[in-house]
């Protein structure tokens, strides 16, 4: 067997030629059966795009799973939400596809009636109107339900100043401004509401709201780069006769030039910040020369916020996922970055530039202790609310630049009793941004907790202990725990001999879809695997801590 210095030698060097001729790590995110639907359902709207939609419909066909239901990912089960939206994109090509979703339906339905599609639907995601609406409106558009069955998108508030959305009580989360605005629109326009102000209200401000969604709306046409986000926004706005509107014309634009070559779309163009520094912060800065440090460290720098971000209001100072223009500057990605320019090096350009997001993170942090994902205090709903994974990476990172900030110290001591508070009865933290699509409550507790002991002492003892005596609980008798994304993470907090040689044994590296995106999107990243066990290897490899 190959000791664990020979391994990770060669997965180094495997790792280090992902990169792309730029120099730095871009990824590939699976293709998605969700946000195909989305985008052929947009495209065929809008007309004049029939191969692409062509293309689409027969990816779609392809990719049925045997039950005749849809996942978001390859290998991913069925759900109700992808079978939904493919069912009514096909219906409008004459699939012969149709048939077996409509069958996988009936049995999770019922009868497919507006009444019964619609209370699955909203059944599914309960208060959070975030996605469930954008469904419902996608199968109006497609001529499979009625209107009388969505919940009303208040799009007028949009005409107030962002800073009120709080106050007001929004129905869906901060990143989903866009389609409050333009599924609103179509709402108004195929099924205007009875009351009189109501109706005078949103009519008043249809154009006004309509410039915010211009003014909001990123120079590649992708809102947040995601597909079926900007799929919803482009379709109801071509479904309510705004088919030459600039926000329809450059969604168009994203849709055609994200397409891939086999027909499909992923669900977001790529997570090109988040895998390089997860990389950089896996291979360690002697996995680099001068030269590529220093451009590593120009391209981090490069894309930090320096202005109020024109989308979220989010303050200067952080990163986004992505180094394209739709990118939102987010708590994860922010304590990504500033790990990874901790260990490319210490220079005054790096400090200022740390101090800045360091301050970011600090002003993000909610009055519970924990790290949300874009806006502090704005809500109580998925992807609004602190989570231990964003918490607990932002405890690193705020280890790693202590002395930047006189309010670190109380920062950390927030964060701390946030995690302590969430932790679970049996030792384990959720994390927000992964998951399993094959459990129950389809919660990843693996990830949430090795994330969260990658604090060390940073942690009250018994809390790591509890923490580790549930990850070893999950072992599995080969020594894993789980895909290999899991395992990895869990060998890199826990030093676990037998996960070591899992690892090792390996003959390759196929992602799992354990990603969790906006509304419970499940998505595979081909970069995780091998970043991972690179860390998990590095953490073994380096000390003797890695014991039977």
């Amino acid at each position: 067997m190959r000791s664990s210095r020979w391994g990770i030698s060669a997965l180094r060097e495997r790792l280090l030629a992902e990169r792309t001729s730029a120099g730095h790590w871009e990824g590939e995110l699976s293709s998605s059966a969700l946000s195909t639907a989305t985008a052929v359902c947009a495209l065929s709207l809008v007309g004049g795009n029939d191969v692409l939609v062509r293309d689409g419909v027969r990816w779609l066909m392809e990719d049925q799973n045997a039950d005749g239901g849809f996942g978001d990912a390859a290998g991913c089960p069925s759900n109700i939400s992808t079978t939904t939206l493919a069912w009514a994109t096909l219906s409008m090509h004459g699939s012969s596809a149709v048939a077996r979703a409509e069958a996988w339906l009936t049995k999770r339905v019922g009868e497919l009636t507006a009444e019964s599609m619609a209370k699955a639907i909203n059944d599914a995601y309960g208060e959070d109107r975030t996605f469930s609406i954008p469904i419902l409106t996608h199968c109006a558009l497609a001529g499979r339900l009625g209107w009388e069955q969505i919940a009303a998108l208040p799009f007028e508030l949009a005409a107030l100043p962002q800073s009120w959305f709080k106050r007001v009580g929004l129905p869906v989360v901060s990143y989903a401004l866009p389609a409050l605005i333009a599924i609103g629109q179509a709402q108004h326009h195929h099924h205007p509401t009875r009351h009189p102000l109501s109706r005078l209200l949103r009519r008043v401000t249809q154009r006004r709201t309509l410039r915010v969604l211009e003014s909001i709306q990123p120079e590649s046409g992708g809102f947040l780069e995601a597909t079926p986000l900007t799929s919803f926004v482009t379709m109801s706005l071509a479904g309510s006769g705004f088919r030459d509107h600039p926000v329809t014309r450059k969604g168009v634009e994203f849709l055609t030039e994200s397409v891939r070559d086999d027909g499909s779309w992923p669900i977001d163009t790529n997570l090109s910040t988040w895998v390089t520094t997860l990389s950089i912060n896996a291979l360690g800065a002697d996995a680099f020369s001068a030269e590529e440090r220093s451009h590593l460290r120009s391209w981090l720098l490069d894309q930090q916020y320096t202005v109020v971000h024109p989308y979220t209001q989010s303050a200067p100072g952080g990163w986004a996922w992505t180094d394209l223009t739709g990118g939102v500057p987010d708590g994860d990605d922010t304590s990504g970055a500033l790990l990874a320019l901790c260990a490319l090096g210490d220079d005054p350009e790096i400090r200022t530039a740390a101090t800045a997001g360091v301050k970011w993170l600090i002003d993000v942090q909610n009055s519970d202790g924990g790290i949300p994902t874009f806006c502090r205090g704005w809500g109580t709903l998925p992807f609004d609310r602190s989570s231990p994974d964003l918490t607990a990476h932002a405890l690193r990172a705020w280890q790693a630049w202590r002395t930047v900030d006189p309010r670190i110290d109380g920062a950390m001591e927030r964060a701390v009793r946030y995690l302590l508070r969430s932790q679970q009865g049996d030792g384990s933290w959720i994390p927000l941004w992964f998951g399993n699509p094959w459990t129950a409550d389809q919660t990843n507790p693996v990830y949430g907790t090795a994330r969260v002991l990658q604090c060390g002492d940073l942690l009250p003892h018994q809390a790591r202990q509890r923490g580790q005596q549930f990850l070893y609980s999950v072992q599995q008798e080969d020594g894993s725990f789980g895909p290999i994304e899991d395992t990895a993470l869990a060998v890199a907090a826990l030093g676990d001999a037998r996960g070591r040689r899992w690892l090792e044994e390996r003959a390759d590296f196929e992602p799992s879809p354990i990603g969790l995106y906006f509304a419970k999107l499940w998505y595979s990243e081909k970069l995780y695997p091998l970043i991972f066990t690179v860390a998990a290897l590095a953490a073994c490899g380096e000390t003797p801590r890695c014991a039977e």
